[in-house]
């Protein structure tokens, strides 16, 4: 007879392990309330449970969509395929996950998937599906024609946050060296770039000051400008922890989302007036002698400049501008200021204008006068809205920055980066411009080919009219995608490539965690990653011996070299760390250094003179004026079914069946009832929505949720005016009017490959003409 392998496992006994066990000691300060209760009482984790199914095998790795970047695991097969997921105690999102992370398993064996190349030698053909030497010598054979033709710089690259950072690092390395080209950008533009600016400003360094778990120390927390309710939904287990111990919650928004219901103090301010707010707070702070005046003296400067300006923004103008009680402001004032600990957090809704850099600007200078930066409970966050929004603008893919977050306009860092890529530095091309402006310069003919990896700008930019006019005059488009987006559908040449469970590779979440992905199955025949697509066109640009990654562990090792010395330094971090520890925030200097989860603990910042540097901010009204003809605010913003250009979600069935369409959010005093048909009016065009009629959303202003393509785009209706400094477009508010129509437009299906229809379970509802129930969605048994 054999021992039973199992007989020294405790979970062998049965359900339950014979014999007591002590309950884990707590920390009463840490505890939630009734948590010692419920320990005293036995009931203790049911972490003994042991089950066993054979043939499956679970692979831990993070989800594919937001800047949370929960643990999960995929479950796989025996015959290697992803079949489901399980949440994963993860010490991010501690089991849970929404509602998109439940189903993005779905993505990777869907029916909709590329499985092979698709091209066209124009747009007025259809597609066919072609062998990868066809696609590729195409593509090669048009890049040096057009390059031959006009220049270098007339050939273009665009990337995408949610790619795997090694993947970015091969972005940017592959436009400078493989096409020597200036014009490479990514579509973190349309998303961090605001806070990265301001980030950069004031503290010489891009990138959240405070981990998640800092949430849970404070007694003040002010979220600007962020839905976290339906953008993170993870997240907000930190907002409740914090509650829980009895913190202040201050939310800024022009809507009532569902975090803001909960908070003491709900600012509901007109769209494009947060700097004039974030002044007037700080004027109050500052003529109640609620500055940090000791910490201000050690570790600022610009300090009397900022007080000068905020004292021309007293509660009473400010008011007027935001449309809000001046008695609000000075309420947020003393309950932020006089917090023992207090912490700010934001995202798009504060950065996505054309003073963007300047709102976030405005929330650092009220953290630097009360001293809350650089302690447990006490900072400064940004929200990352895409999956790798962090890491994606870290190495490279970025139109002013090299790998390590170098500029490219420094010639030692230039000279650093050409002796790793081991090019002369007259090779070297200067800055591009951003993503919009790529666009403007499409339209102008000045960028005659483009390739596109991992965004839908058909989608996801504003002015649709102009991105399509921009799209269509260029004489060669390839797109990277695992599905046919609305923008690969425009394109002369598709490539198949992996989805994220389809290969391995790391992403910085919103707290500049670097987490390790892992690859879960193989991916389809005729599939390819990113990283041998771009290494084998390189190859063929004759760049291959620049390019010899067999995967992306090699890339990994390169990115470590390149950034080594840097602020954004990775030099510590490898992939068996990451397996061990769960994520290390950078910087993180040598292999037994911990990492930074918390910055400035030491009253440093990263500028030479390690001080904070202050930035006068002053209000300027929207780049899109109000008239007679167009009174009202338009504001766009994320539903939690879905997320960004919908290429992705649109196409799983629970997450269409919860939120199948968009709608336009108005207030009743308008007059309409709820699923009327709401005709939608800016300078840019008109689409027909149905009405969601709701007190939680100011009269002055509509909301649509921006996920779905023309005839019912958001982005359609945008204005592609851009911030100076950060040049991302001013999505969150546009001058608009809303006016009765006949008839609601309907949402078009996704697009499909050729003989192939769009996955018929998922479009059941699409055409359903109801609003939701909630802003939230809702769920099938509510469509009655």
């Amino acid at each position: 007879m054999t021992a039973d392998p199992r007989a020294a496992d405790p979970r062998a006994a049965g359900p339950r392990a014979a014999g007591p066990r002590a309950a884990v000691p707590l920390d009463p300060s840490l505890a939630p309330p009734g948590t010692r209760a419920f320990r005293d009482a036995g009931g203790i984790p049911a972490d003994q449970w042991h089950a066993d199914q054979n043939g499956e095998t679970l692979v831990p790795t993070h989800c594919c969509f937001c800047g949370v970047q929960c643990g999960m695991y995929l479950r796989v097969d025996r015959a290697g395929k992803v079949f489901g997921v399980e949440p994963r105690n993860h010490d991010i999102n501690r089991m849970r996950l929404c509602p998109k992370g439940i189903n993005a398993y779905q993505q990777v064996n869907h029916p909709d998937r590329l499985t092979a190349p698709l091209m066209r030698r124009s747009r007025e053909e259809d597609f066919r599906e072609v062998s990868w030497d066809e696609a590729l010598d195409f593509t090669v054979a048009e890049i040096k024609r057009i390059q031959q033709t006009y220049g270098n710089d007339a050939f273009g690259l665009l990337g995408g946050a949610s790619l795997f950072s090694e993947k970015t690092y091969l972005v940017g390395k592959f436009a400078r060296v493989a096409l020597k080209s200036r014009h490479v950008d990514y579509n973190g533009r349309l998303c961090m770039v605001s806070a990265a600016g301001a980030n950069k400003l004031a503290f010489g360094i891009d990138r959240a000051g405070n981990p998640f778990s800092d949430i849970l120390l404070t007694d003040c927390l002010l979220i600007a400008g962020s839905n976290v309710g339906e953008c993170f939904p993870v997240m907000t287990q930190y907002v409740w922890g914090a509650r829980d111990r009895g913190a202040s919650l201050i939310v800024i928004d022009p809507r009532e989302t569902a975090i803001a219901r909960t908070a003491d103090i709900h600012v509901a301010l007109k769209p494009g007036t947060d700097s004039a707010f974030f002044n007037a707070v700080l004027n109050v702070v500052i003529e109640e002698g609620l500055t940090d005046e000791t910490y201000l003296a050690a570790h600022a400067t610009g300090w009397e400049e900022v007080k000068a300006k905020a004292a021309e923004y007293p509660p009473s103008r400010s008011a007027e501008i935001c449309g809000v009680p001046a008695e609000q402001i000075v309420q947020v004032a003393r309950t932020f200021a006089r917090a023992p600990k207090a912490m700010a957090w934001h995202a798009r809704g504060i950065e996505h204008h054309s003073q963007g850099v300047e709102n976030c600007l405005a929330v650092i200078n009220l953290c630097a006068a009360t001293g809350h930066i650089g302690k447990p409970g006490a900072g400064y966050g940004t929200i990352t809205g895409q999956g790798n929004g962090q890491g994606g603008r870290e190495h490279g893919q970025k139109s002013d920055l090299l790998p390590g977050g170098r500029s490219i306009a420094n010639e030692e860092h230039r000279r650093q980066i050409c002796e790793i890529w081991g090019i002369e530095e007259s090779e070297l091309p200067p800055a591009g411009t951003s993503m919009m402006e790529m666009v403007w310069q499409m339209r102008r003919r000045e960028i005659r080919g483009l390739i596109g990896i991992c965004n839908n700008p058909f989608v996801s930019l504003p002015n649709y009219k102009v991105v399509k006019e921009g799209y269509d005059t260029t004489e060669f488009h390839a797109q990277f995608d695992f599905f046919l987006s609305e923008t690969a559908a425009n394109a002369h040449v598709v490539f198949p490539v992996t989805t994220w469970a389809e290969d391995e590779g790391v992403m910085a979440n919103a707290e500049a965690r670097v987490v390790k992905h892992n690859k879960a199955q193989d991916p389809p025949p005729g599939v390819r990653t990113d990283t041998w697509v771009m290494c084998e066109l390189a190859r063929r640009l004759g760049a291959g011996d620049k390019f010899a990654f067999a995967g992306s562990r090699e890339v990994f090792d390169e990115l470590r070299i390149a950034s080594a010395g840097t602020v954004n330094d990775y030099y510590g971090i490898t992939y068996e760390r990451l397996e061990e520890t769960g994520g290390i925030a950078w910087p993180c200097p040598s292999i037994d250094h911990p990492g930074t989860p918390r910055l400035f603990e030491d009253g440093r910042t990263y500028h030479p003179d390690g001080k904070i540097h202050m930035q006068v901010v002053d209000w300027h009204p929207p780049m899109d004026p109000y008239d007679d003809e167009h009174p009202m605010s338009l504001t766009t913003g994320r539903t939690v079914a879905h997320f960004l250009s919908g290429n992705q979600t649109r196409r799983l069935g629970a997450l269409v069946e919860q939120t199948p369409r968009p709608w336009a959010e108005i207030h009743p005093s308008h007059g309409f009832r709820n699923g009327e048909p709401v005709r939608v009016v800016t300078r840019r065009g008109s689409e027909v929505f149905p009405a969601l009629v709701t007190e939680a959303i100011r009269p002055d202003t509509v909301f649509i949720p921006y996920h779905w393509p023309v005839p019912t785009s958001a982005n359609a209706l945008t204005i592609d005016a851009l911030d100076p400094r950060s040049k991302i477009p001013e999505y969150k508010v546009c001058a608009c009017r809303i006016e009765h129509a006949e008839k609601i437009d309907e949402v078009p299906a996704p697009p499909a490959a050729p003989g192939h229809v769009a996955y018929p379970e998922t479009q059941v509802s699409r055409t359903d003409p109801l609003p939701p129930t909630a802003p939230q969605g809702r769920g099938t048994s509510e469509r009655s």
